[in-house]
């Protein structure tokens, strides 16, 4: 028997990249599966006919992670469809590359609104159908920890802003025997990070050796995260950089 076997998950922002990644190999660990995307129908379609292969169920929900009511909706749809959310996985984020000088009020709330709002609006909704013993992720970035390039500065605040909404959790609801961690991807192939990008010559340049990692990769980090032999792991954050950071 898989260790997720039966288990639910719910991850947010599915339909591509890290996020699907983690669909499919939550899905091979046999884990029911539901995630949300945000326009992408044609790619959600395809990841749920990918990921549908043991036996187990697998949902798309399109929701918009920047509206909190969309996202609520979306979870009490999972609750419905499965009984529960066993786990939870907060993957879907924005992107913002400019000077800090140069960003508007909106863009700044934009950011916040989907790479850190929703992480809590998705937890506390979560939260209302998550047995005791459930597990929290939140897909962070090691630019949390540092901010190699110019431009990163509302991007890297957003994403260092899970690491302590996660250190809070994590002491919330240990009690619970719920654990709440953060991954810290480095540089990972996906559309929005292509390896032929402005600014891959130099992010190649921090790692051990100049290649981009897998989505995969870091699913593999979440999928034992999410899984009973991680009990004993939380409030922490786990970094899959090649090396970036060291």
């Amino acid at each position: 028997m898989s260790r997720l076997s039966g288990k639910v998950a719910l991850i947010t922002g599915g339909s591509r990249g890290i996020g699907a990644g983690i669909v499919k190999r939550l899905a091979r660990e046999k884990a029911n599966v539901a995630f949300t995307f945000l326009k992408e129908k044609e790619a959600a379609n395809s990841v749920v006919k990918e990921a549908s292969t043991n036996g187990n169920r697998v949902i798309a929900i399109q929701a918009d992670s920047g509206s909190a009511r969309e996202l609520m909706d979306a979870i009490e749809k999972v609750a419905k469809e499965f009984g529960r959310i066993d786990i939870l996985v907060s993957s879907a984020g924005a992107f913002l590359f400019k000077p800090v000088d140069e960003v508007s009020d909106e863009e700044f709330d934009h950011m916040v609104a989907v790479d850190l709002k929703a992480a809590f609006i998705a937890s506390r909704s979560a939260l209302k159908h998550m047995r005791d013993g459930g597990r929290i992720v939140f897909v962070s970035s090691n630019i949390a920890d540092f901010a190699a390039l110019a431009t990163t500065s509302i991007y890297s605040m957003v994403k260092a802003g899970l690491d302590g909404l996660a250190k809070g959790m994590a002491r919330d609801l240990g009690p619970r025997g719920i654990t709440v961690n953060t991954v810290h991807p480095g540089p990972i192939k996906t559309d929005g990070n292509p390896e032929d990008s402005p600014y891959a010559k130099d992010l190649r340049s921090f790692m051990v050796t100049p290649q981009f990692g897998e989505p995969a990769d870091v699913a593999a980090m979440v999928a034992f995260l999410v899984s009973p032999e991680a009990k004993f792991a939380t409030g922490a954050a786990f970094v899959i950089d090649h090396g970036f950071t060291a």
